[in-house]
Order: C-alpha cells, then sequence, then structure tokens
C-alpha cells in the first residue's frame, strides 16, 4: 500500500508540473537591438528621487485638498530635493480630494507640476491609490 501510494503521488507531483507550465507569449511588433536600447536610455539621466508629501500635509489627502495645499512648501522642499540631485517624485493622488473639487484638484495639479518643472523634477502619479483605507473622510 506504502509503495502504491508513493507512486501516485510521484505521478501526481509530474504531472502538476505540466499543469503549470506557462505558454510562452509571443512578442508583438520588432524588439529593439541592444545597440537601439542603449541608444534609447542614454537620453535619460539616471533616475534619482523619492515619494512626495510636503511636510505640512499630514496625508497624501491634506496634499491636494483647497485648504491645506501649501505651494509655498511644495516649492521650498522641491528646491531642496533639487539641490541634493533629485530629479524625480512620486506622488499619491486621493481619490477623495478628486471627489471633492475636480476643477480644483486638476489646478492644483497643475500647479504643483509647474512648481516640479521649474526644479526640474519628474513626477510619477500614483493615481486613486487609497484603497488601503476604506474609511478615509475629507476633513480639516
Amino acid at each position: 500500500m506504502k509503495q502504491y501510494f508513493s507512486y501516485l503521488l510521484i505521478t501526481l507531483l509530474g504531472l502538476s508540473t505540466f499543469a503549470h507550465a506557462q505558454e510562452t507569449t509571443p512578442v508583438v511588433g520588432k524588439v529593439w537591438s541592444i545597440e537601439k536600447a542603449n541608444a534609447w536610455y542614454k537620453q535619460y539621466k539616471w533616475i534619482n528621487g523619492a515619494d512626495f508629501l510636503p511636510s505640512t500635509a499630514i496625508n497624501q489627502l491634506e496634499m491636494w485638498q483647497a485648504d491645506t495645499f501649501d505651494a509655498a512648501t511644495i516649492d521650498k522642499e522641491l528646491g531642496w530635493a533639487e539641490s541634493i540631485g533629485f530629479n524625480t517624485m512620486r506622488v499619491y493622488l486621493h481619490s477623495l480630494a478628486w471627489k471633492q473639487d475636480k476643477e480644483g484638484f486638476k489646478k492644483r495639479i497643475d500647479q504643483y507640476l509647474s512648481i516640479a518643472d521649474k526644479h526640474k523634477i519628474k513626477t510619477i502619479f500614483v493615481f486613486f491609490d487609497d484603497c488601503w483605507n476604506k474609511q478615509a473622510k475629507i476633513g480639516k
């Protein structure tokens, strides 16, 4: 009986490897040569940055609300980032700030981008990544 169970176990394990085998996805379009990829990459500086939240905002929601958006602090702190060689910031956008004031939210994003551009800092936005807190509320 033990021998039968061992054969059965080995057979099932062997079959499971075939069941989990993945098909290769065909490459769509033409793959760049190494030379072309390296030439493209040389156009860009090394990405050096951090997550950004101004020191006057307690969280990503407060950063974008009309009453607490602090362009002066953003300008000062992105200036510091530029001075130490940062060229990229990851910035989180909160869905409640959007729901509360769509037009104002877009204007504040434009204002932030103008300040970042002044300091030669690119931005990677994380769109509405607030699913971790299902009970978030607009407040002051």
